[in-house]
Parts: structure tokens; C-alpha cells; sequence
């Protein structure tokens, strides 16, 4: 396994990218370039990767593909094809987007979000976007979500079969599967079961937390990872069942002390448990 996190430090080159990650002692990294670089810059970045022994984990594709406006759910569908694009040409392992919302929202909850027939539109955009750009080595991921497929383990088993394509698979976001106090207090079996059934197919993981309010009705929030209830140890041990190159990716923290924070949380937990970040 693999620990990485966003960057704070300015960098223009290859090299200057590579220490900044290696004075953080990440082996793992979000993609370091956006959609409009260009060849020399993507080759130059992903030969510096693979000569550093860093794994660059994911393109980012966010944007809601199953907008009801036409002008933004095609320009979504585009942008999640550039994303796959430039995965396959940096050499990182997935374009990770979220299926998308029937609400204005892109990331928002919906009364049509989880209907049999957002499914079916979510099986035919994901296979759009894949047989438009025909990966050989990237794979297009959808990031788990609480108000929208894949909401569960179950319902992403679910998508692999119906989309069938090869470079479709799985992005595994723990947190974002809990959804309800019975979750929350069984996260452990939760992501147990999530790897047991989707184990092979998982291509980048994101790393934070989640903690329950004392308060009516229910309130979760995510926080830094070490300060909620999610069940590091029980993560780590099923992560640590897969590949071994498999990107651990620290998210949504303010600053880069809270990184720091968040980092040493996770390694700490992994030595306890003979993981290797």
C-alpha cells in the first residue's frame, strides 16, 4: 500500500514535484498536471514518476455527467473522457469521478438519484465515456457515495456486472458509504465486506474520517483521520490483503499541518498492524 495527499508546495518540473513528495515520504500522488497539458509535459511527468518509484494514483474527473442540463451534463461527460484520457497517458491508475446527481447539485442528493433508472443512465454514460477514449492501462472509477450509486457494496457489484466494460472499476471511499448510525458503528464489517466482494477491481482508496454528533436527528461529519470512528486498523489490515502498489490518498484537510496530522495518524496505525505505507 501506498500513502499519498494533495500537495502545498509551488512546483514547475518533474524533479521539484518528486521531492516535495519524497520529503513528505509519500509513495503515492494525486496526478500532478491538469487536462490541458500537453504530451511532453504528461510524459515528462510520468517518466519522473516511474524513475522515483511513485505511484500516481488518479485523475480527478469531477463533474455530474447525469445533469438535467444538457450544455453541463455534456460538458461533464467530456471532461470525464479527458480525465480517462490523461490517466492513460500519465500512467496513473484511474480517472475517479462520482456517477452524478438528477439535482442541480452535482454532488447533491435527489429523489431520483437512487432509482433503477438513474442505474441504467449511469451504466450507459460510464460506457460512453470508456469506449469513447478505449483505455488500455487506466481505468475509470466511480467514487462511493451516500445519496447516489454506488451507495453500497452490493449496489457497485452491481454496476461492474451491468457496465461491463474492462476499464471499469472501483474507487473506495469508506466514508462516504456511512450514511447512518448502524453504518457508523459497523464500518468495520462494512469495509470488510466491501473488499471481500470487490477486492480485485479496487484501484485508489481515499483516507479521512467520520464522526457522530450528539444531536437529533442524525449528524455525520468528516473529519481528520484519528479523530471519528472509522476503524483504521480493520481498513488497513483489508487494504493490506491486495496489491501491494494500491494508493492510500489523504483528502479534504485544510492545511498542510493537518496532512501532516492525518499522515502520522495512518502510519501509526499501520506499524501497530505490520503494514507497509
Amino acid at each position: 500500500m501506498r500513502l499519498g495527499a494533495p500537495l502545498f508546495r509551488e512546483y514547475h518540473d518533474p524533479a521539484a514535484w518528486v521531492q516535495a513528495l519524497q520529503e513528505k515520504g509519500y509513495r503515492a500522488a494525486y496526478a500532478p498536471v491538469g487536462l490541458d497539458a500537453d504530451d511532453v509535459t504528461v510524459q515528462a511527468y510520468a517518466l519522473a514518476a516511474k524513475q522515483a518509484n511513485i505511484t500516481i494514483s488518479e485523475v480527478g474527473a469531477w463533474s455530474n455527467p447525469l445533469s438535467p442540463s444538457e450544455d453541463i451534463r455534456n460538458a461533464a461527460i467530456e471532461r470525464c473522457q479527458r480525465s480517462l484520457d490523461l490517466a492513460e497517458r500519465l500512467g496513473a491508475r484511474c480517472a475517479v469521478n462520482i456517477s452524478g446527481s438528477l439535482g442541480e447539485l452535482w454532488d447533491g442528493h435527489h429523489p431520483l438519484n437512487l432509482t433503477e433508472e438513474t442505474l441504467d443512465m449511469i451504466v450507459q454514460v460510464t460506457r460512453q465515456i470508456i469506449d469513447a477514449v478505449k483505455p488500455r492501462r487506466a481505468f475509470y472509477t466511480l467514487e462511493t457515495m451516500p445519496w447516489m450509486y454506488p451507495d453500497s457494496t452490493d449496489s457497485y457489484v452491481q454496476l461492474l456486472r451491468a457496465i461491463d466494460r474492462p476499464a471499469f472499476a472501483v474507487h473506495f471511499d469508506p466514508v462516504n458509504l456511512i450514511c447512518s448510525p448502524q453504518r457508523y458503528y459497523a464500518n468495520g464489517a462494512l469495509m470488510t465486506e466491501f473488499v471481500d466482494k470487490l477486492g480485485p477491481y479496487i484501484k485508489s482508496c481515499h483516507a479521512k474520517d467520520i464522526l457522530l454528533a450528539d444531536r437529533l436527528t442524525t449528524h455525520l461529519d468528516e473529519v481528520r483521520a484519528g479523530l471519528g470512528n472509522l476503524d483504521y486498523r480493520t481498513f488497513l489490515r483489508q487494504l493490506n490483503r491486495l496489491e501491494p502498489d494500491l494508493p492510500l490518498m489523504l483528502e479534504h484537510l485544510p492545511t498542510e499541518q493537518d496532512y501532516d496530522l492525518a499522515a502520522a495518524y495512518v502510519r501509526q496505525v499501520a506499524a501497530q498492524e505490520g503494514v507497509n505505507l
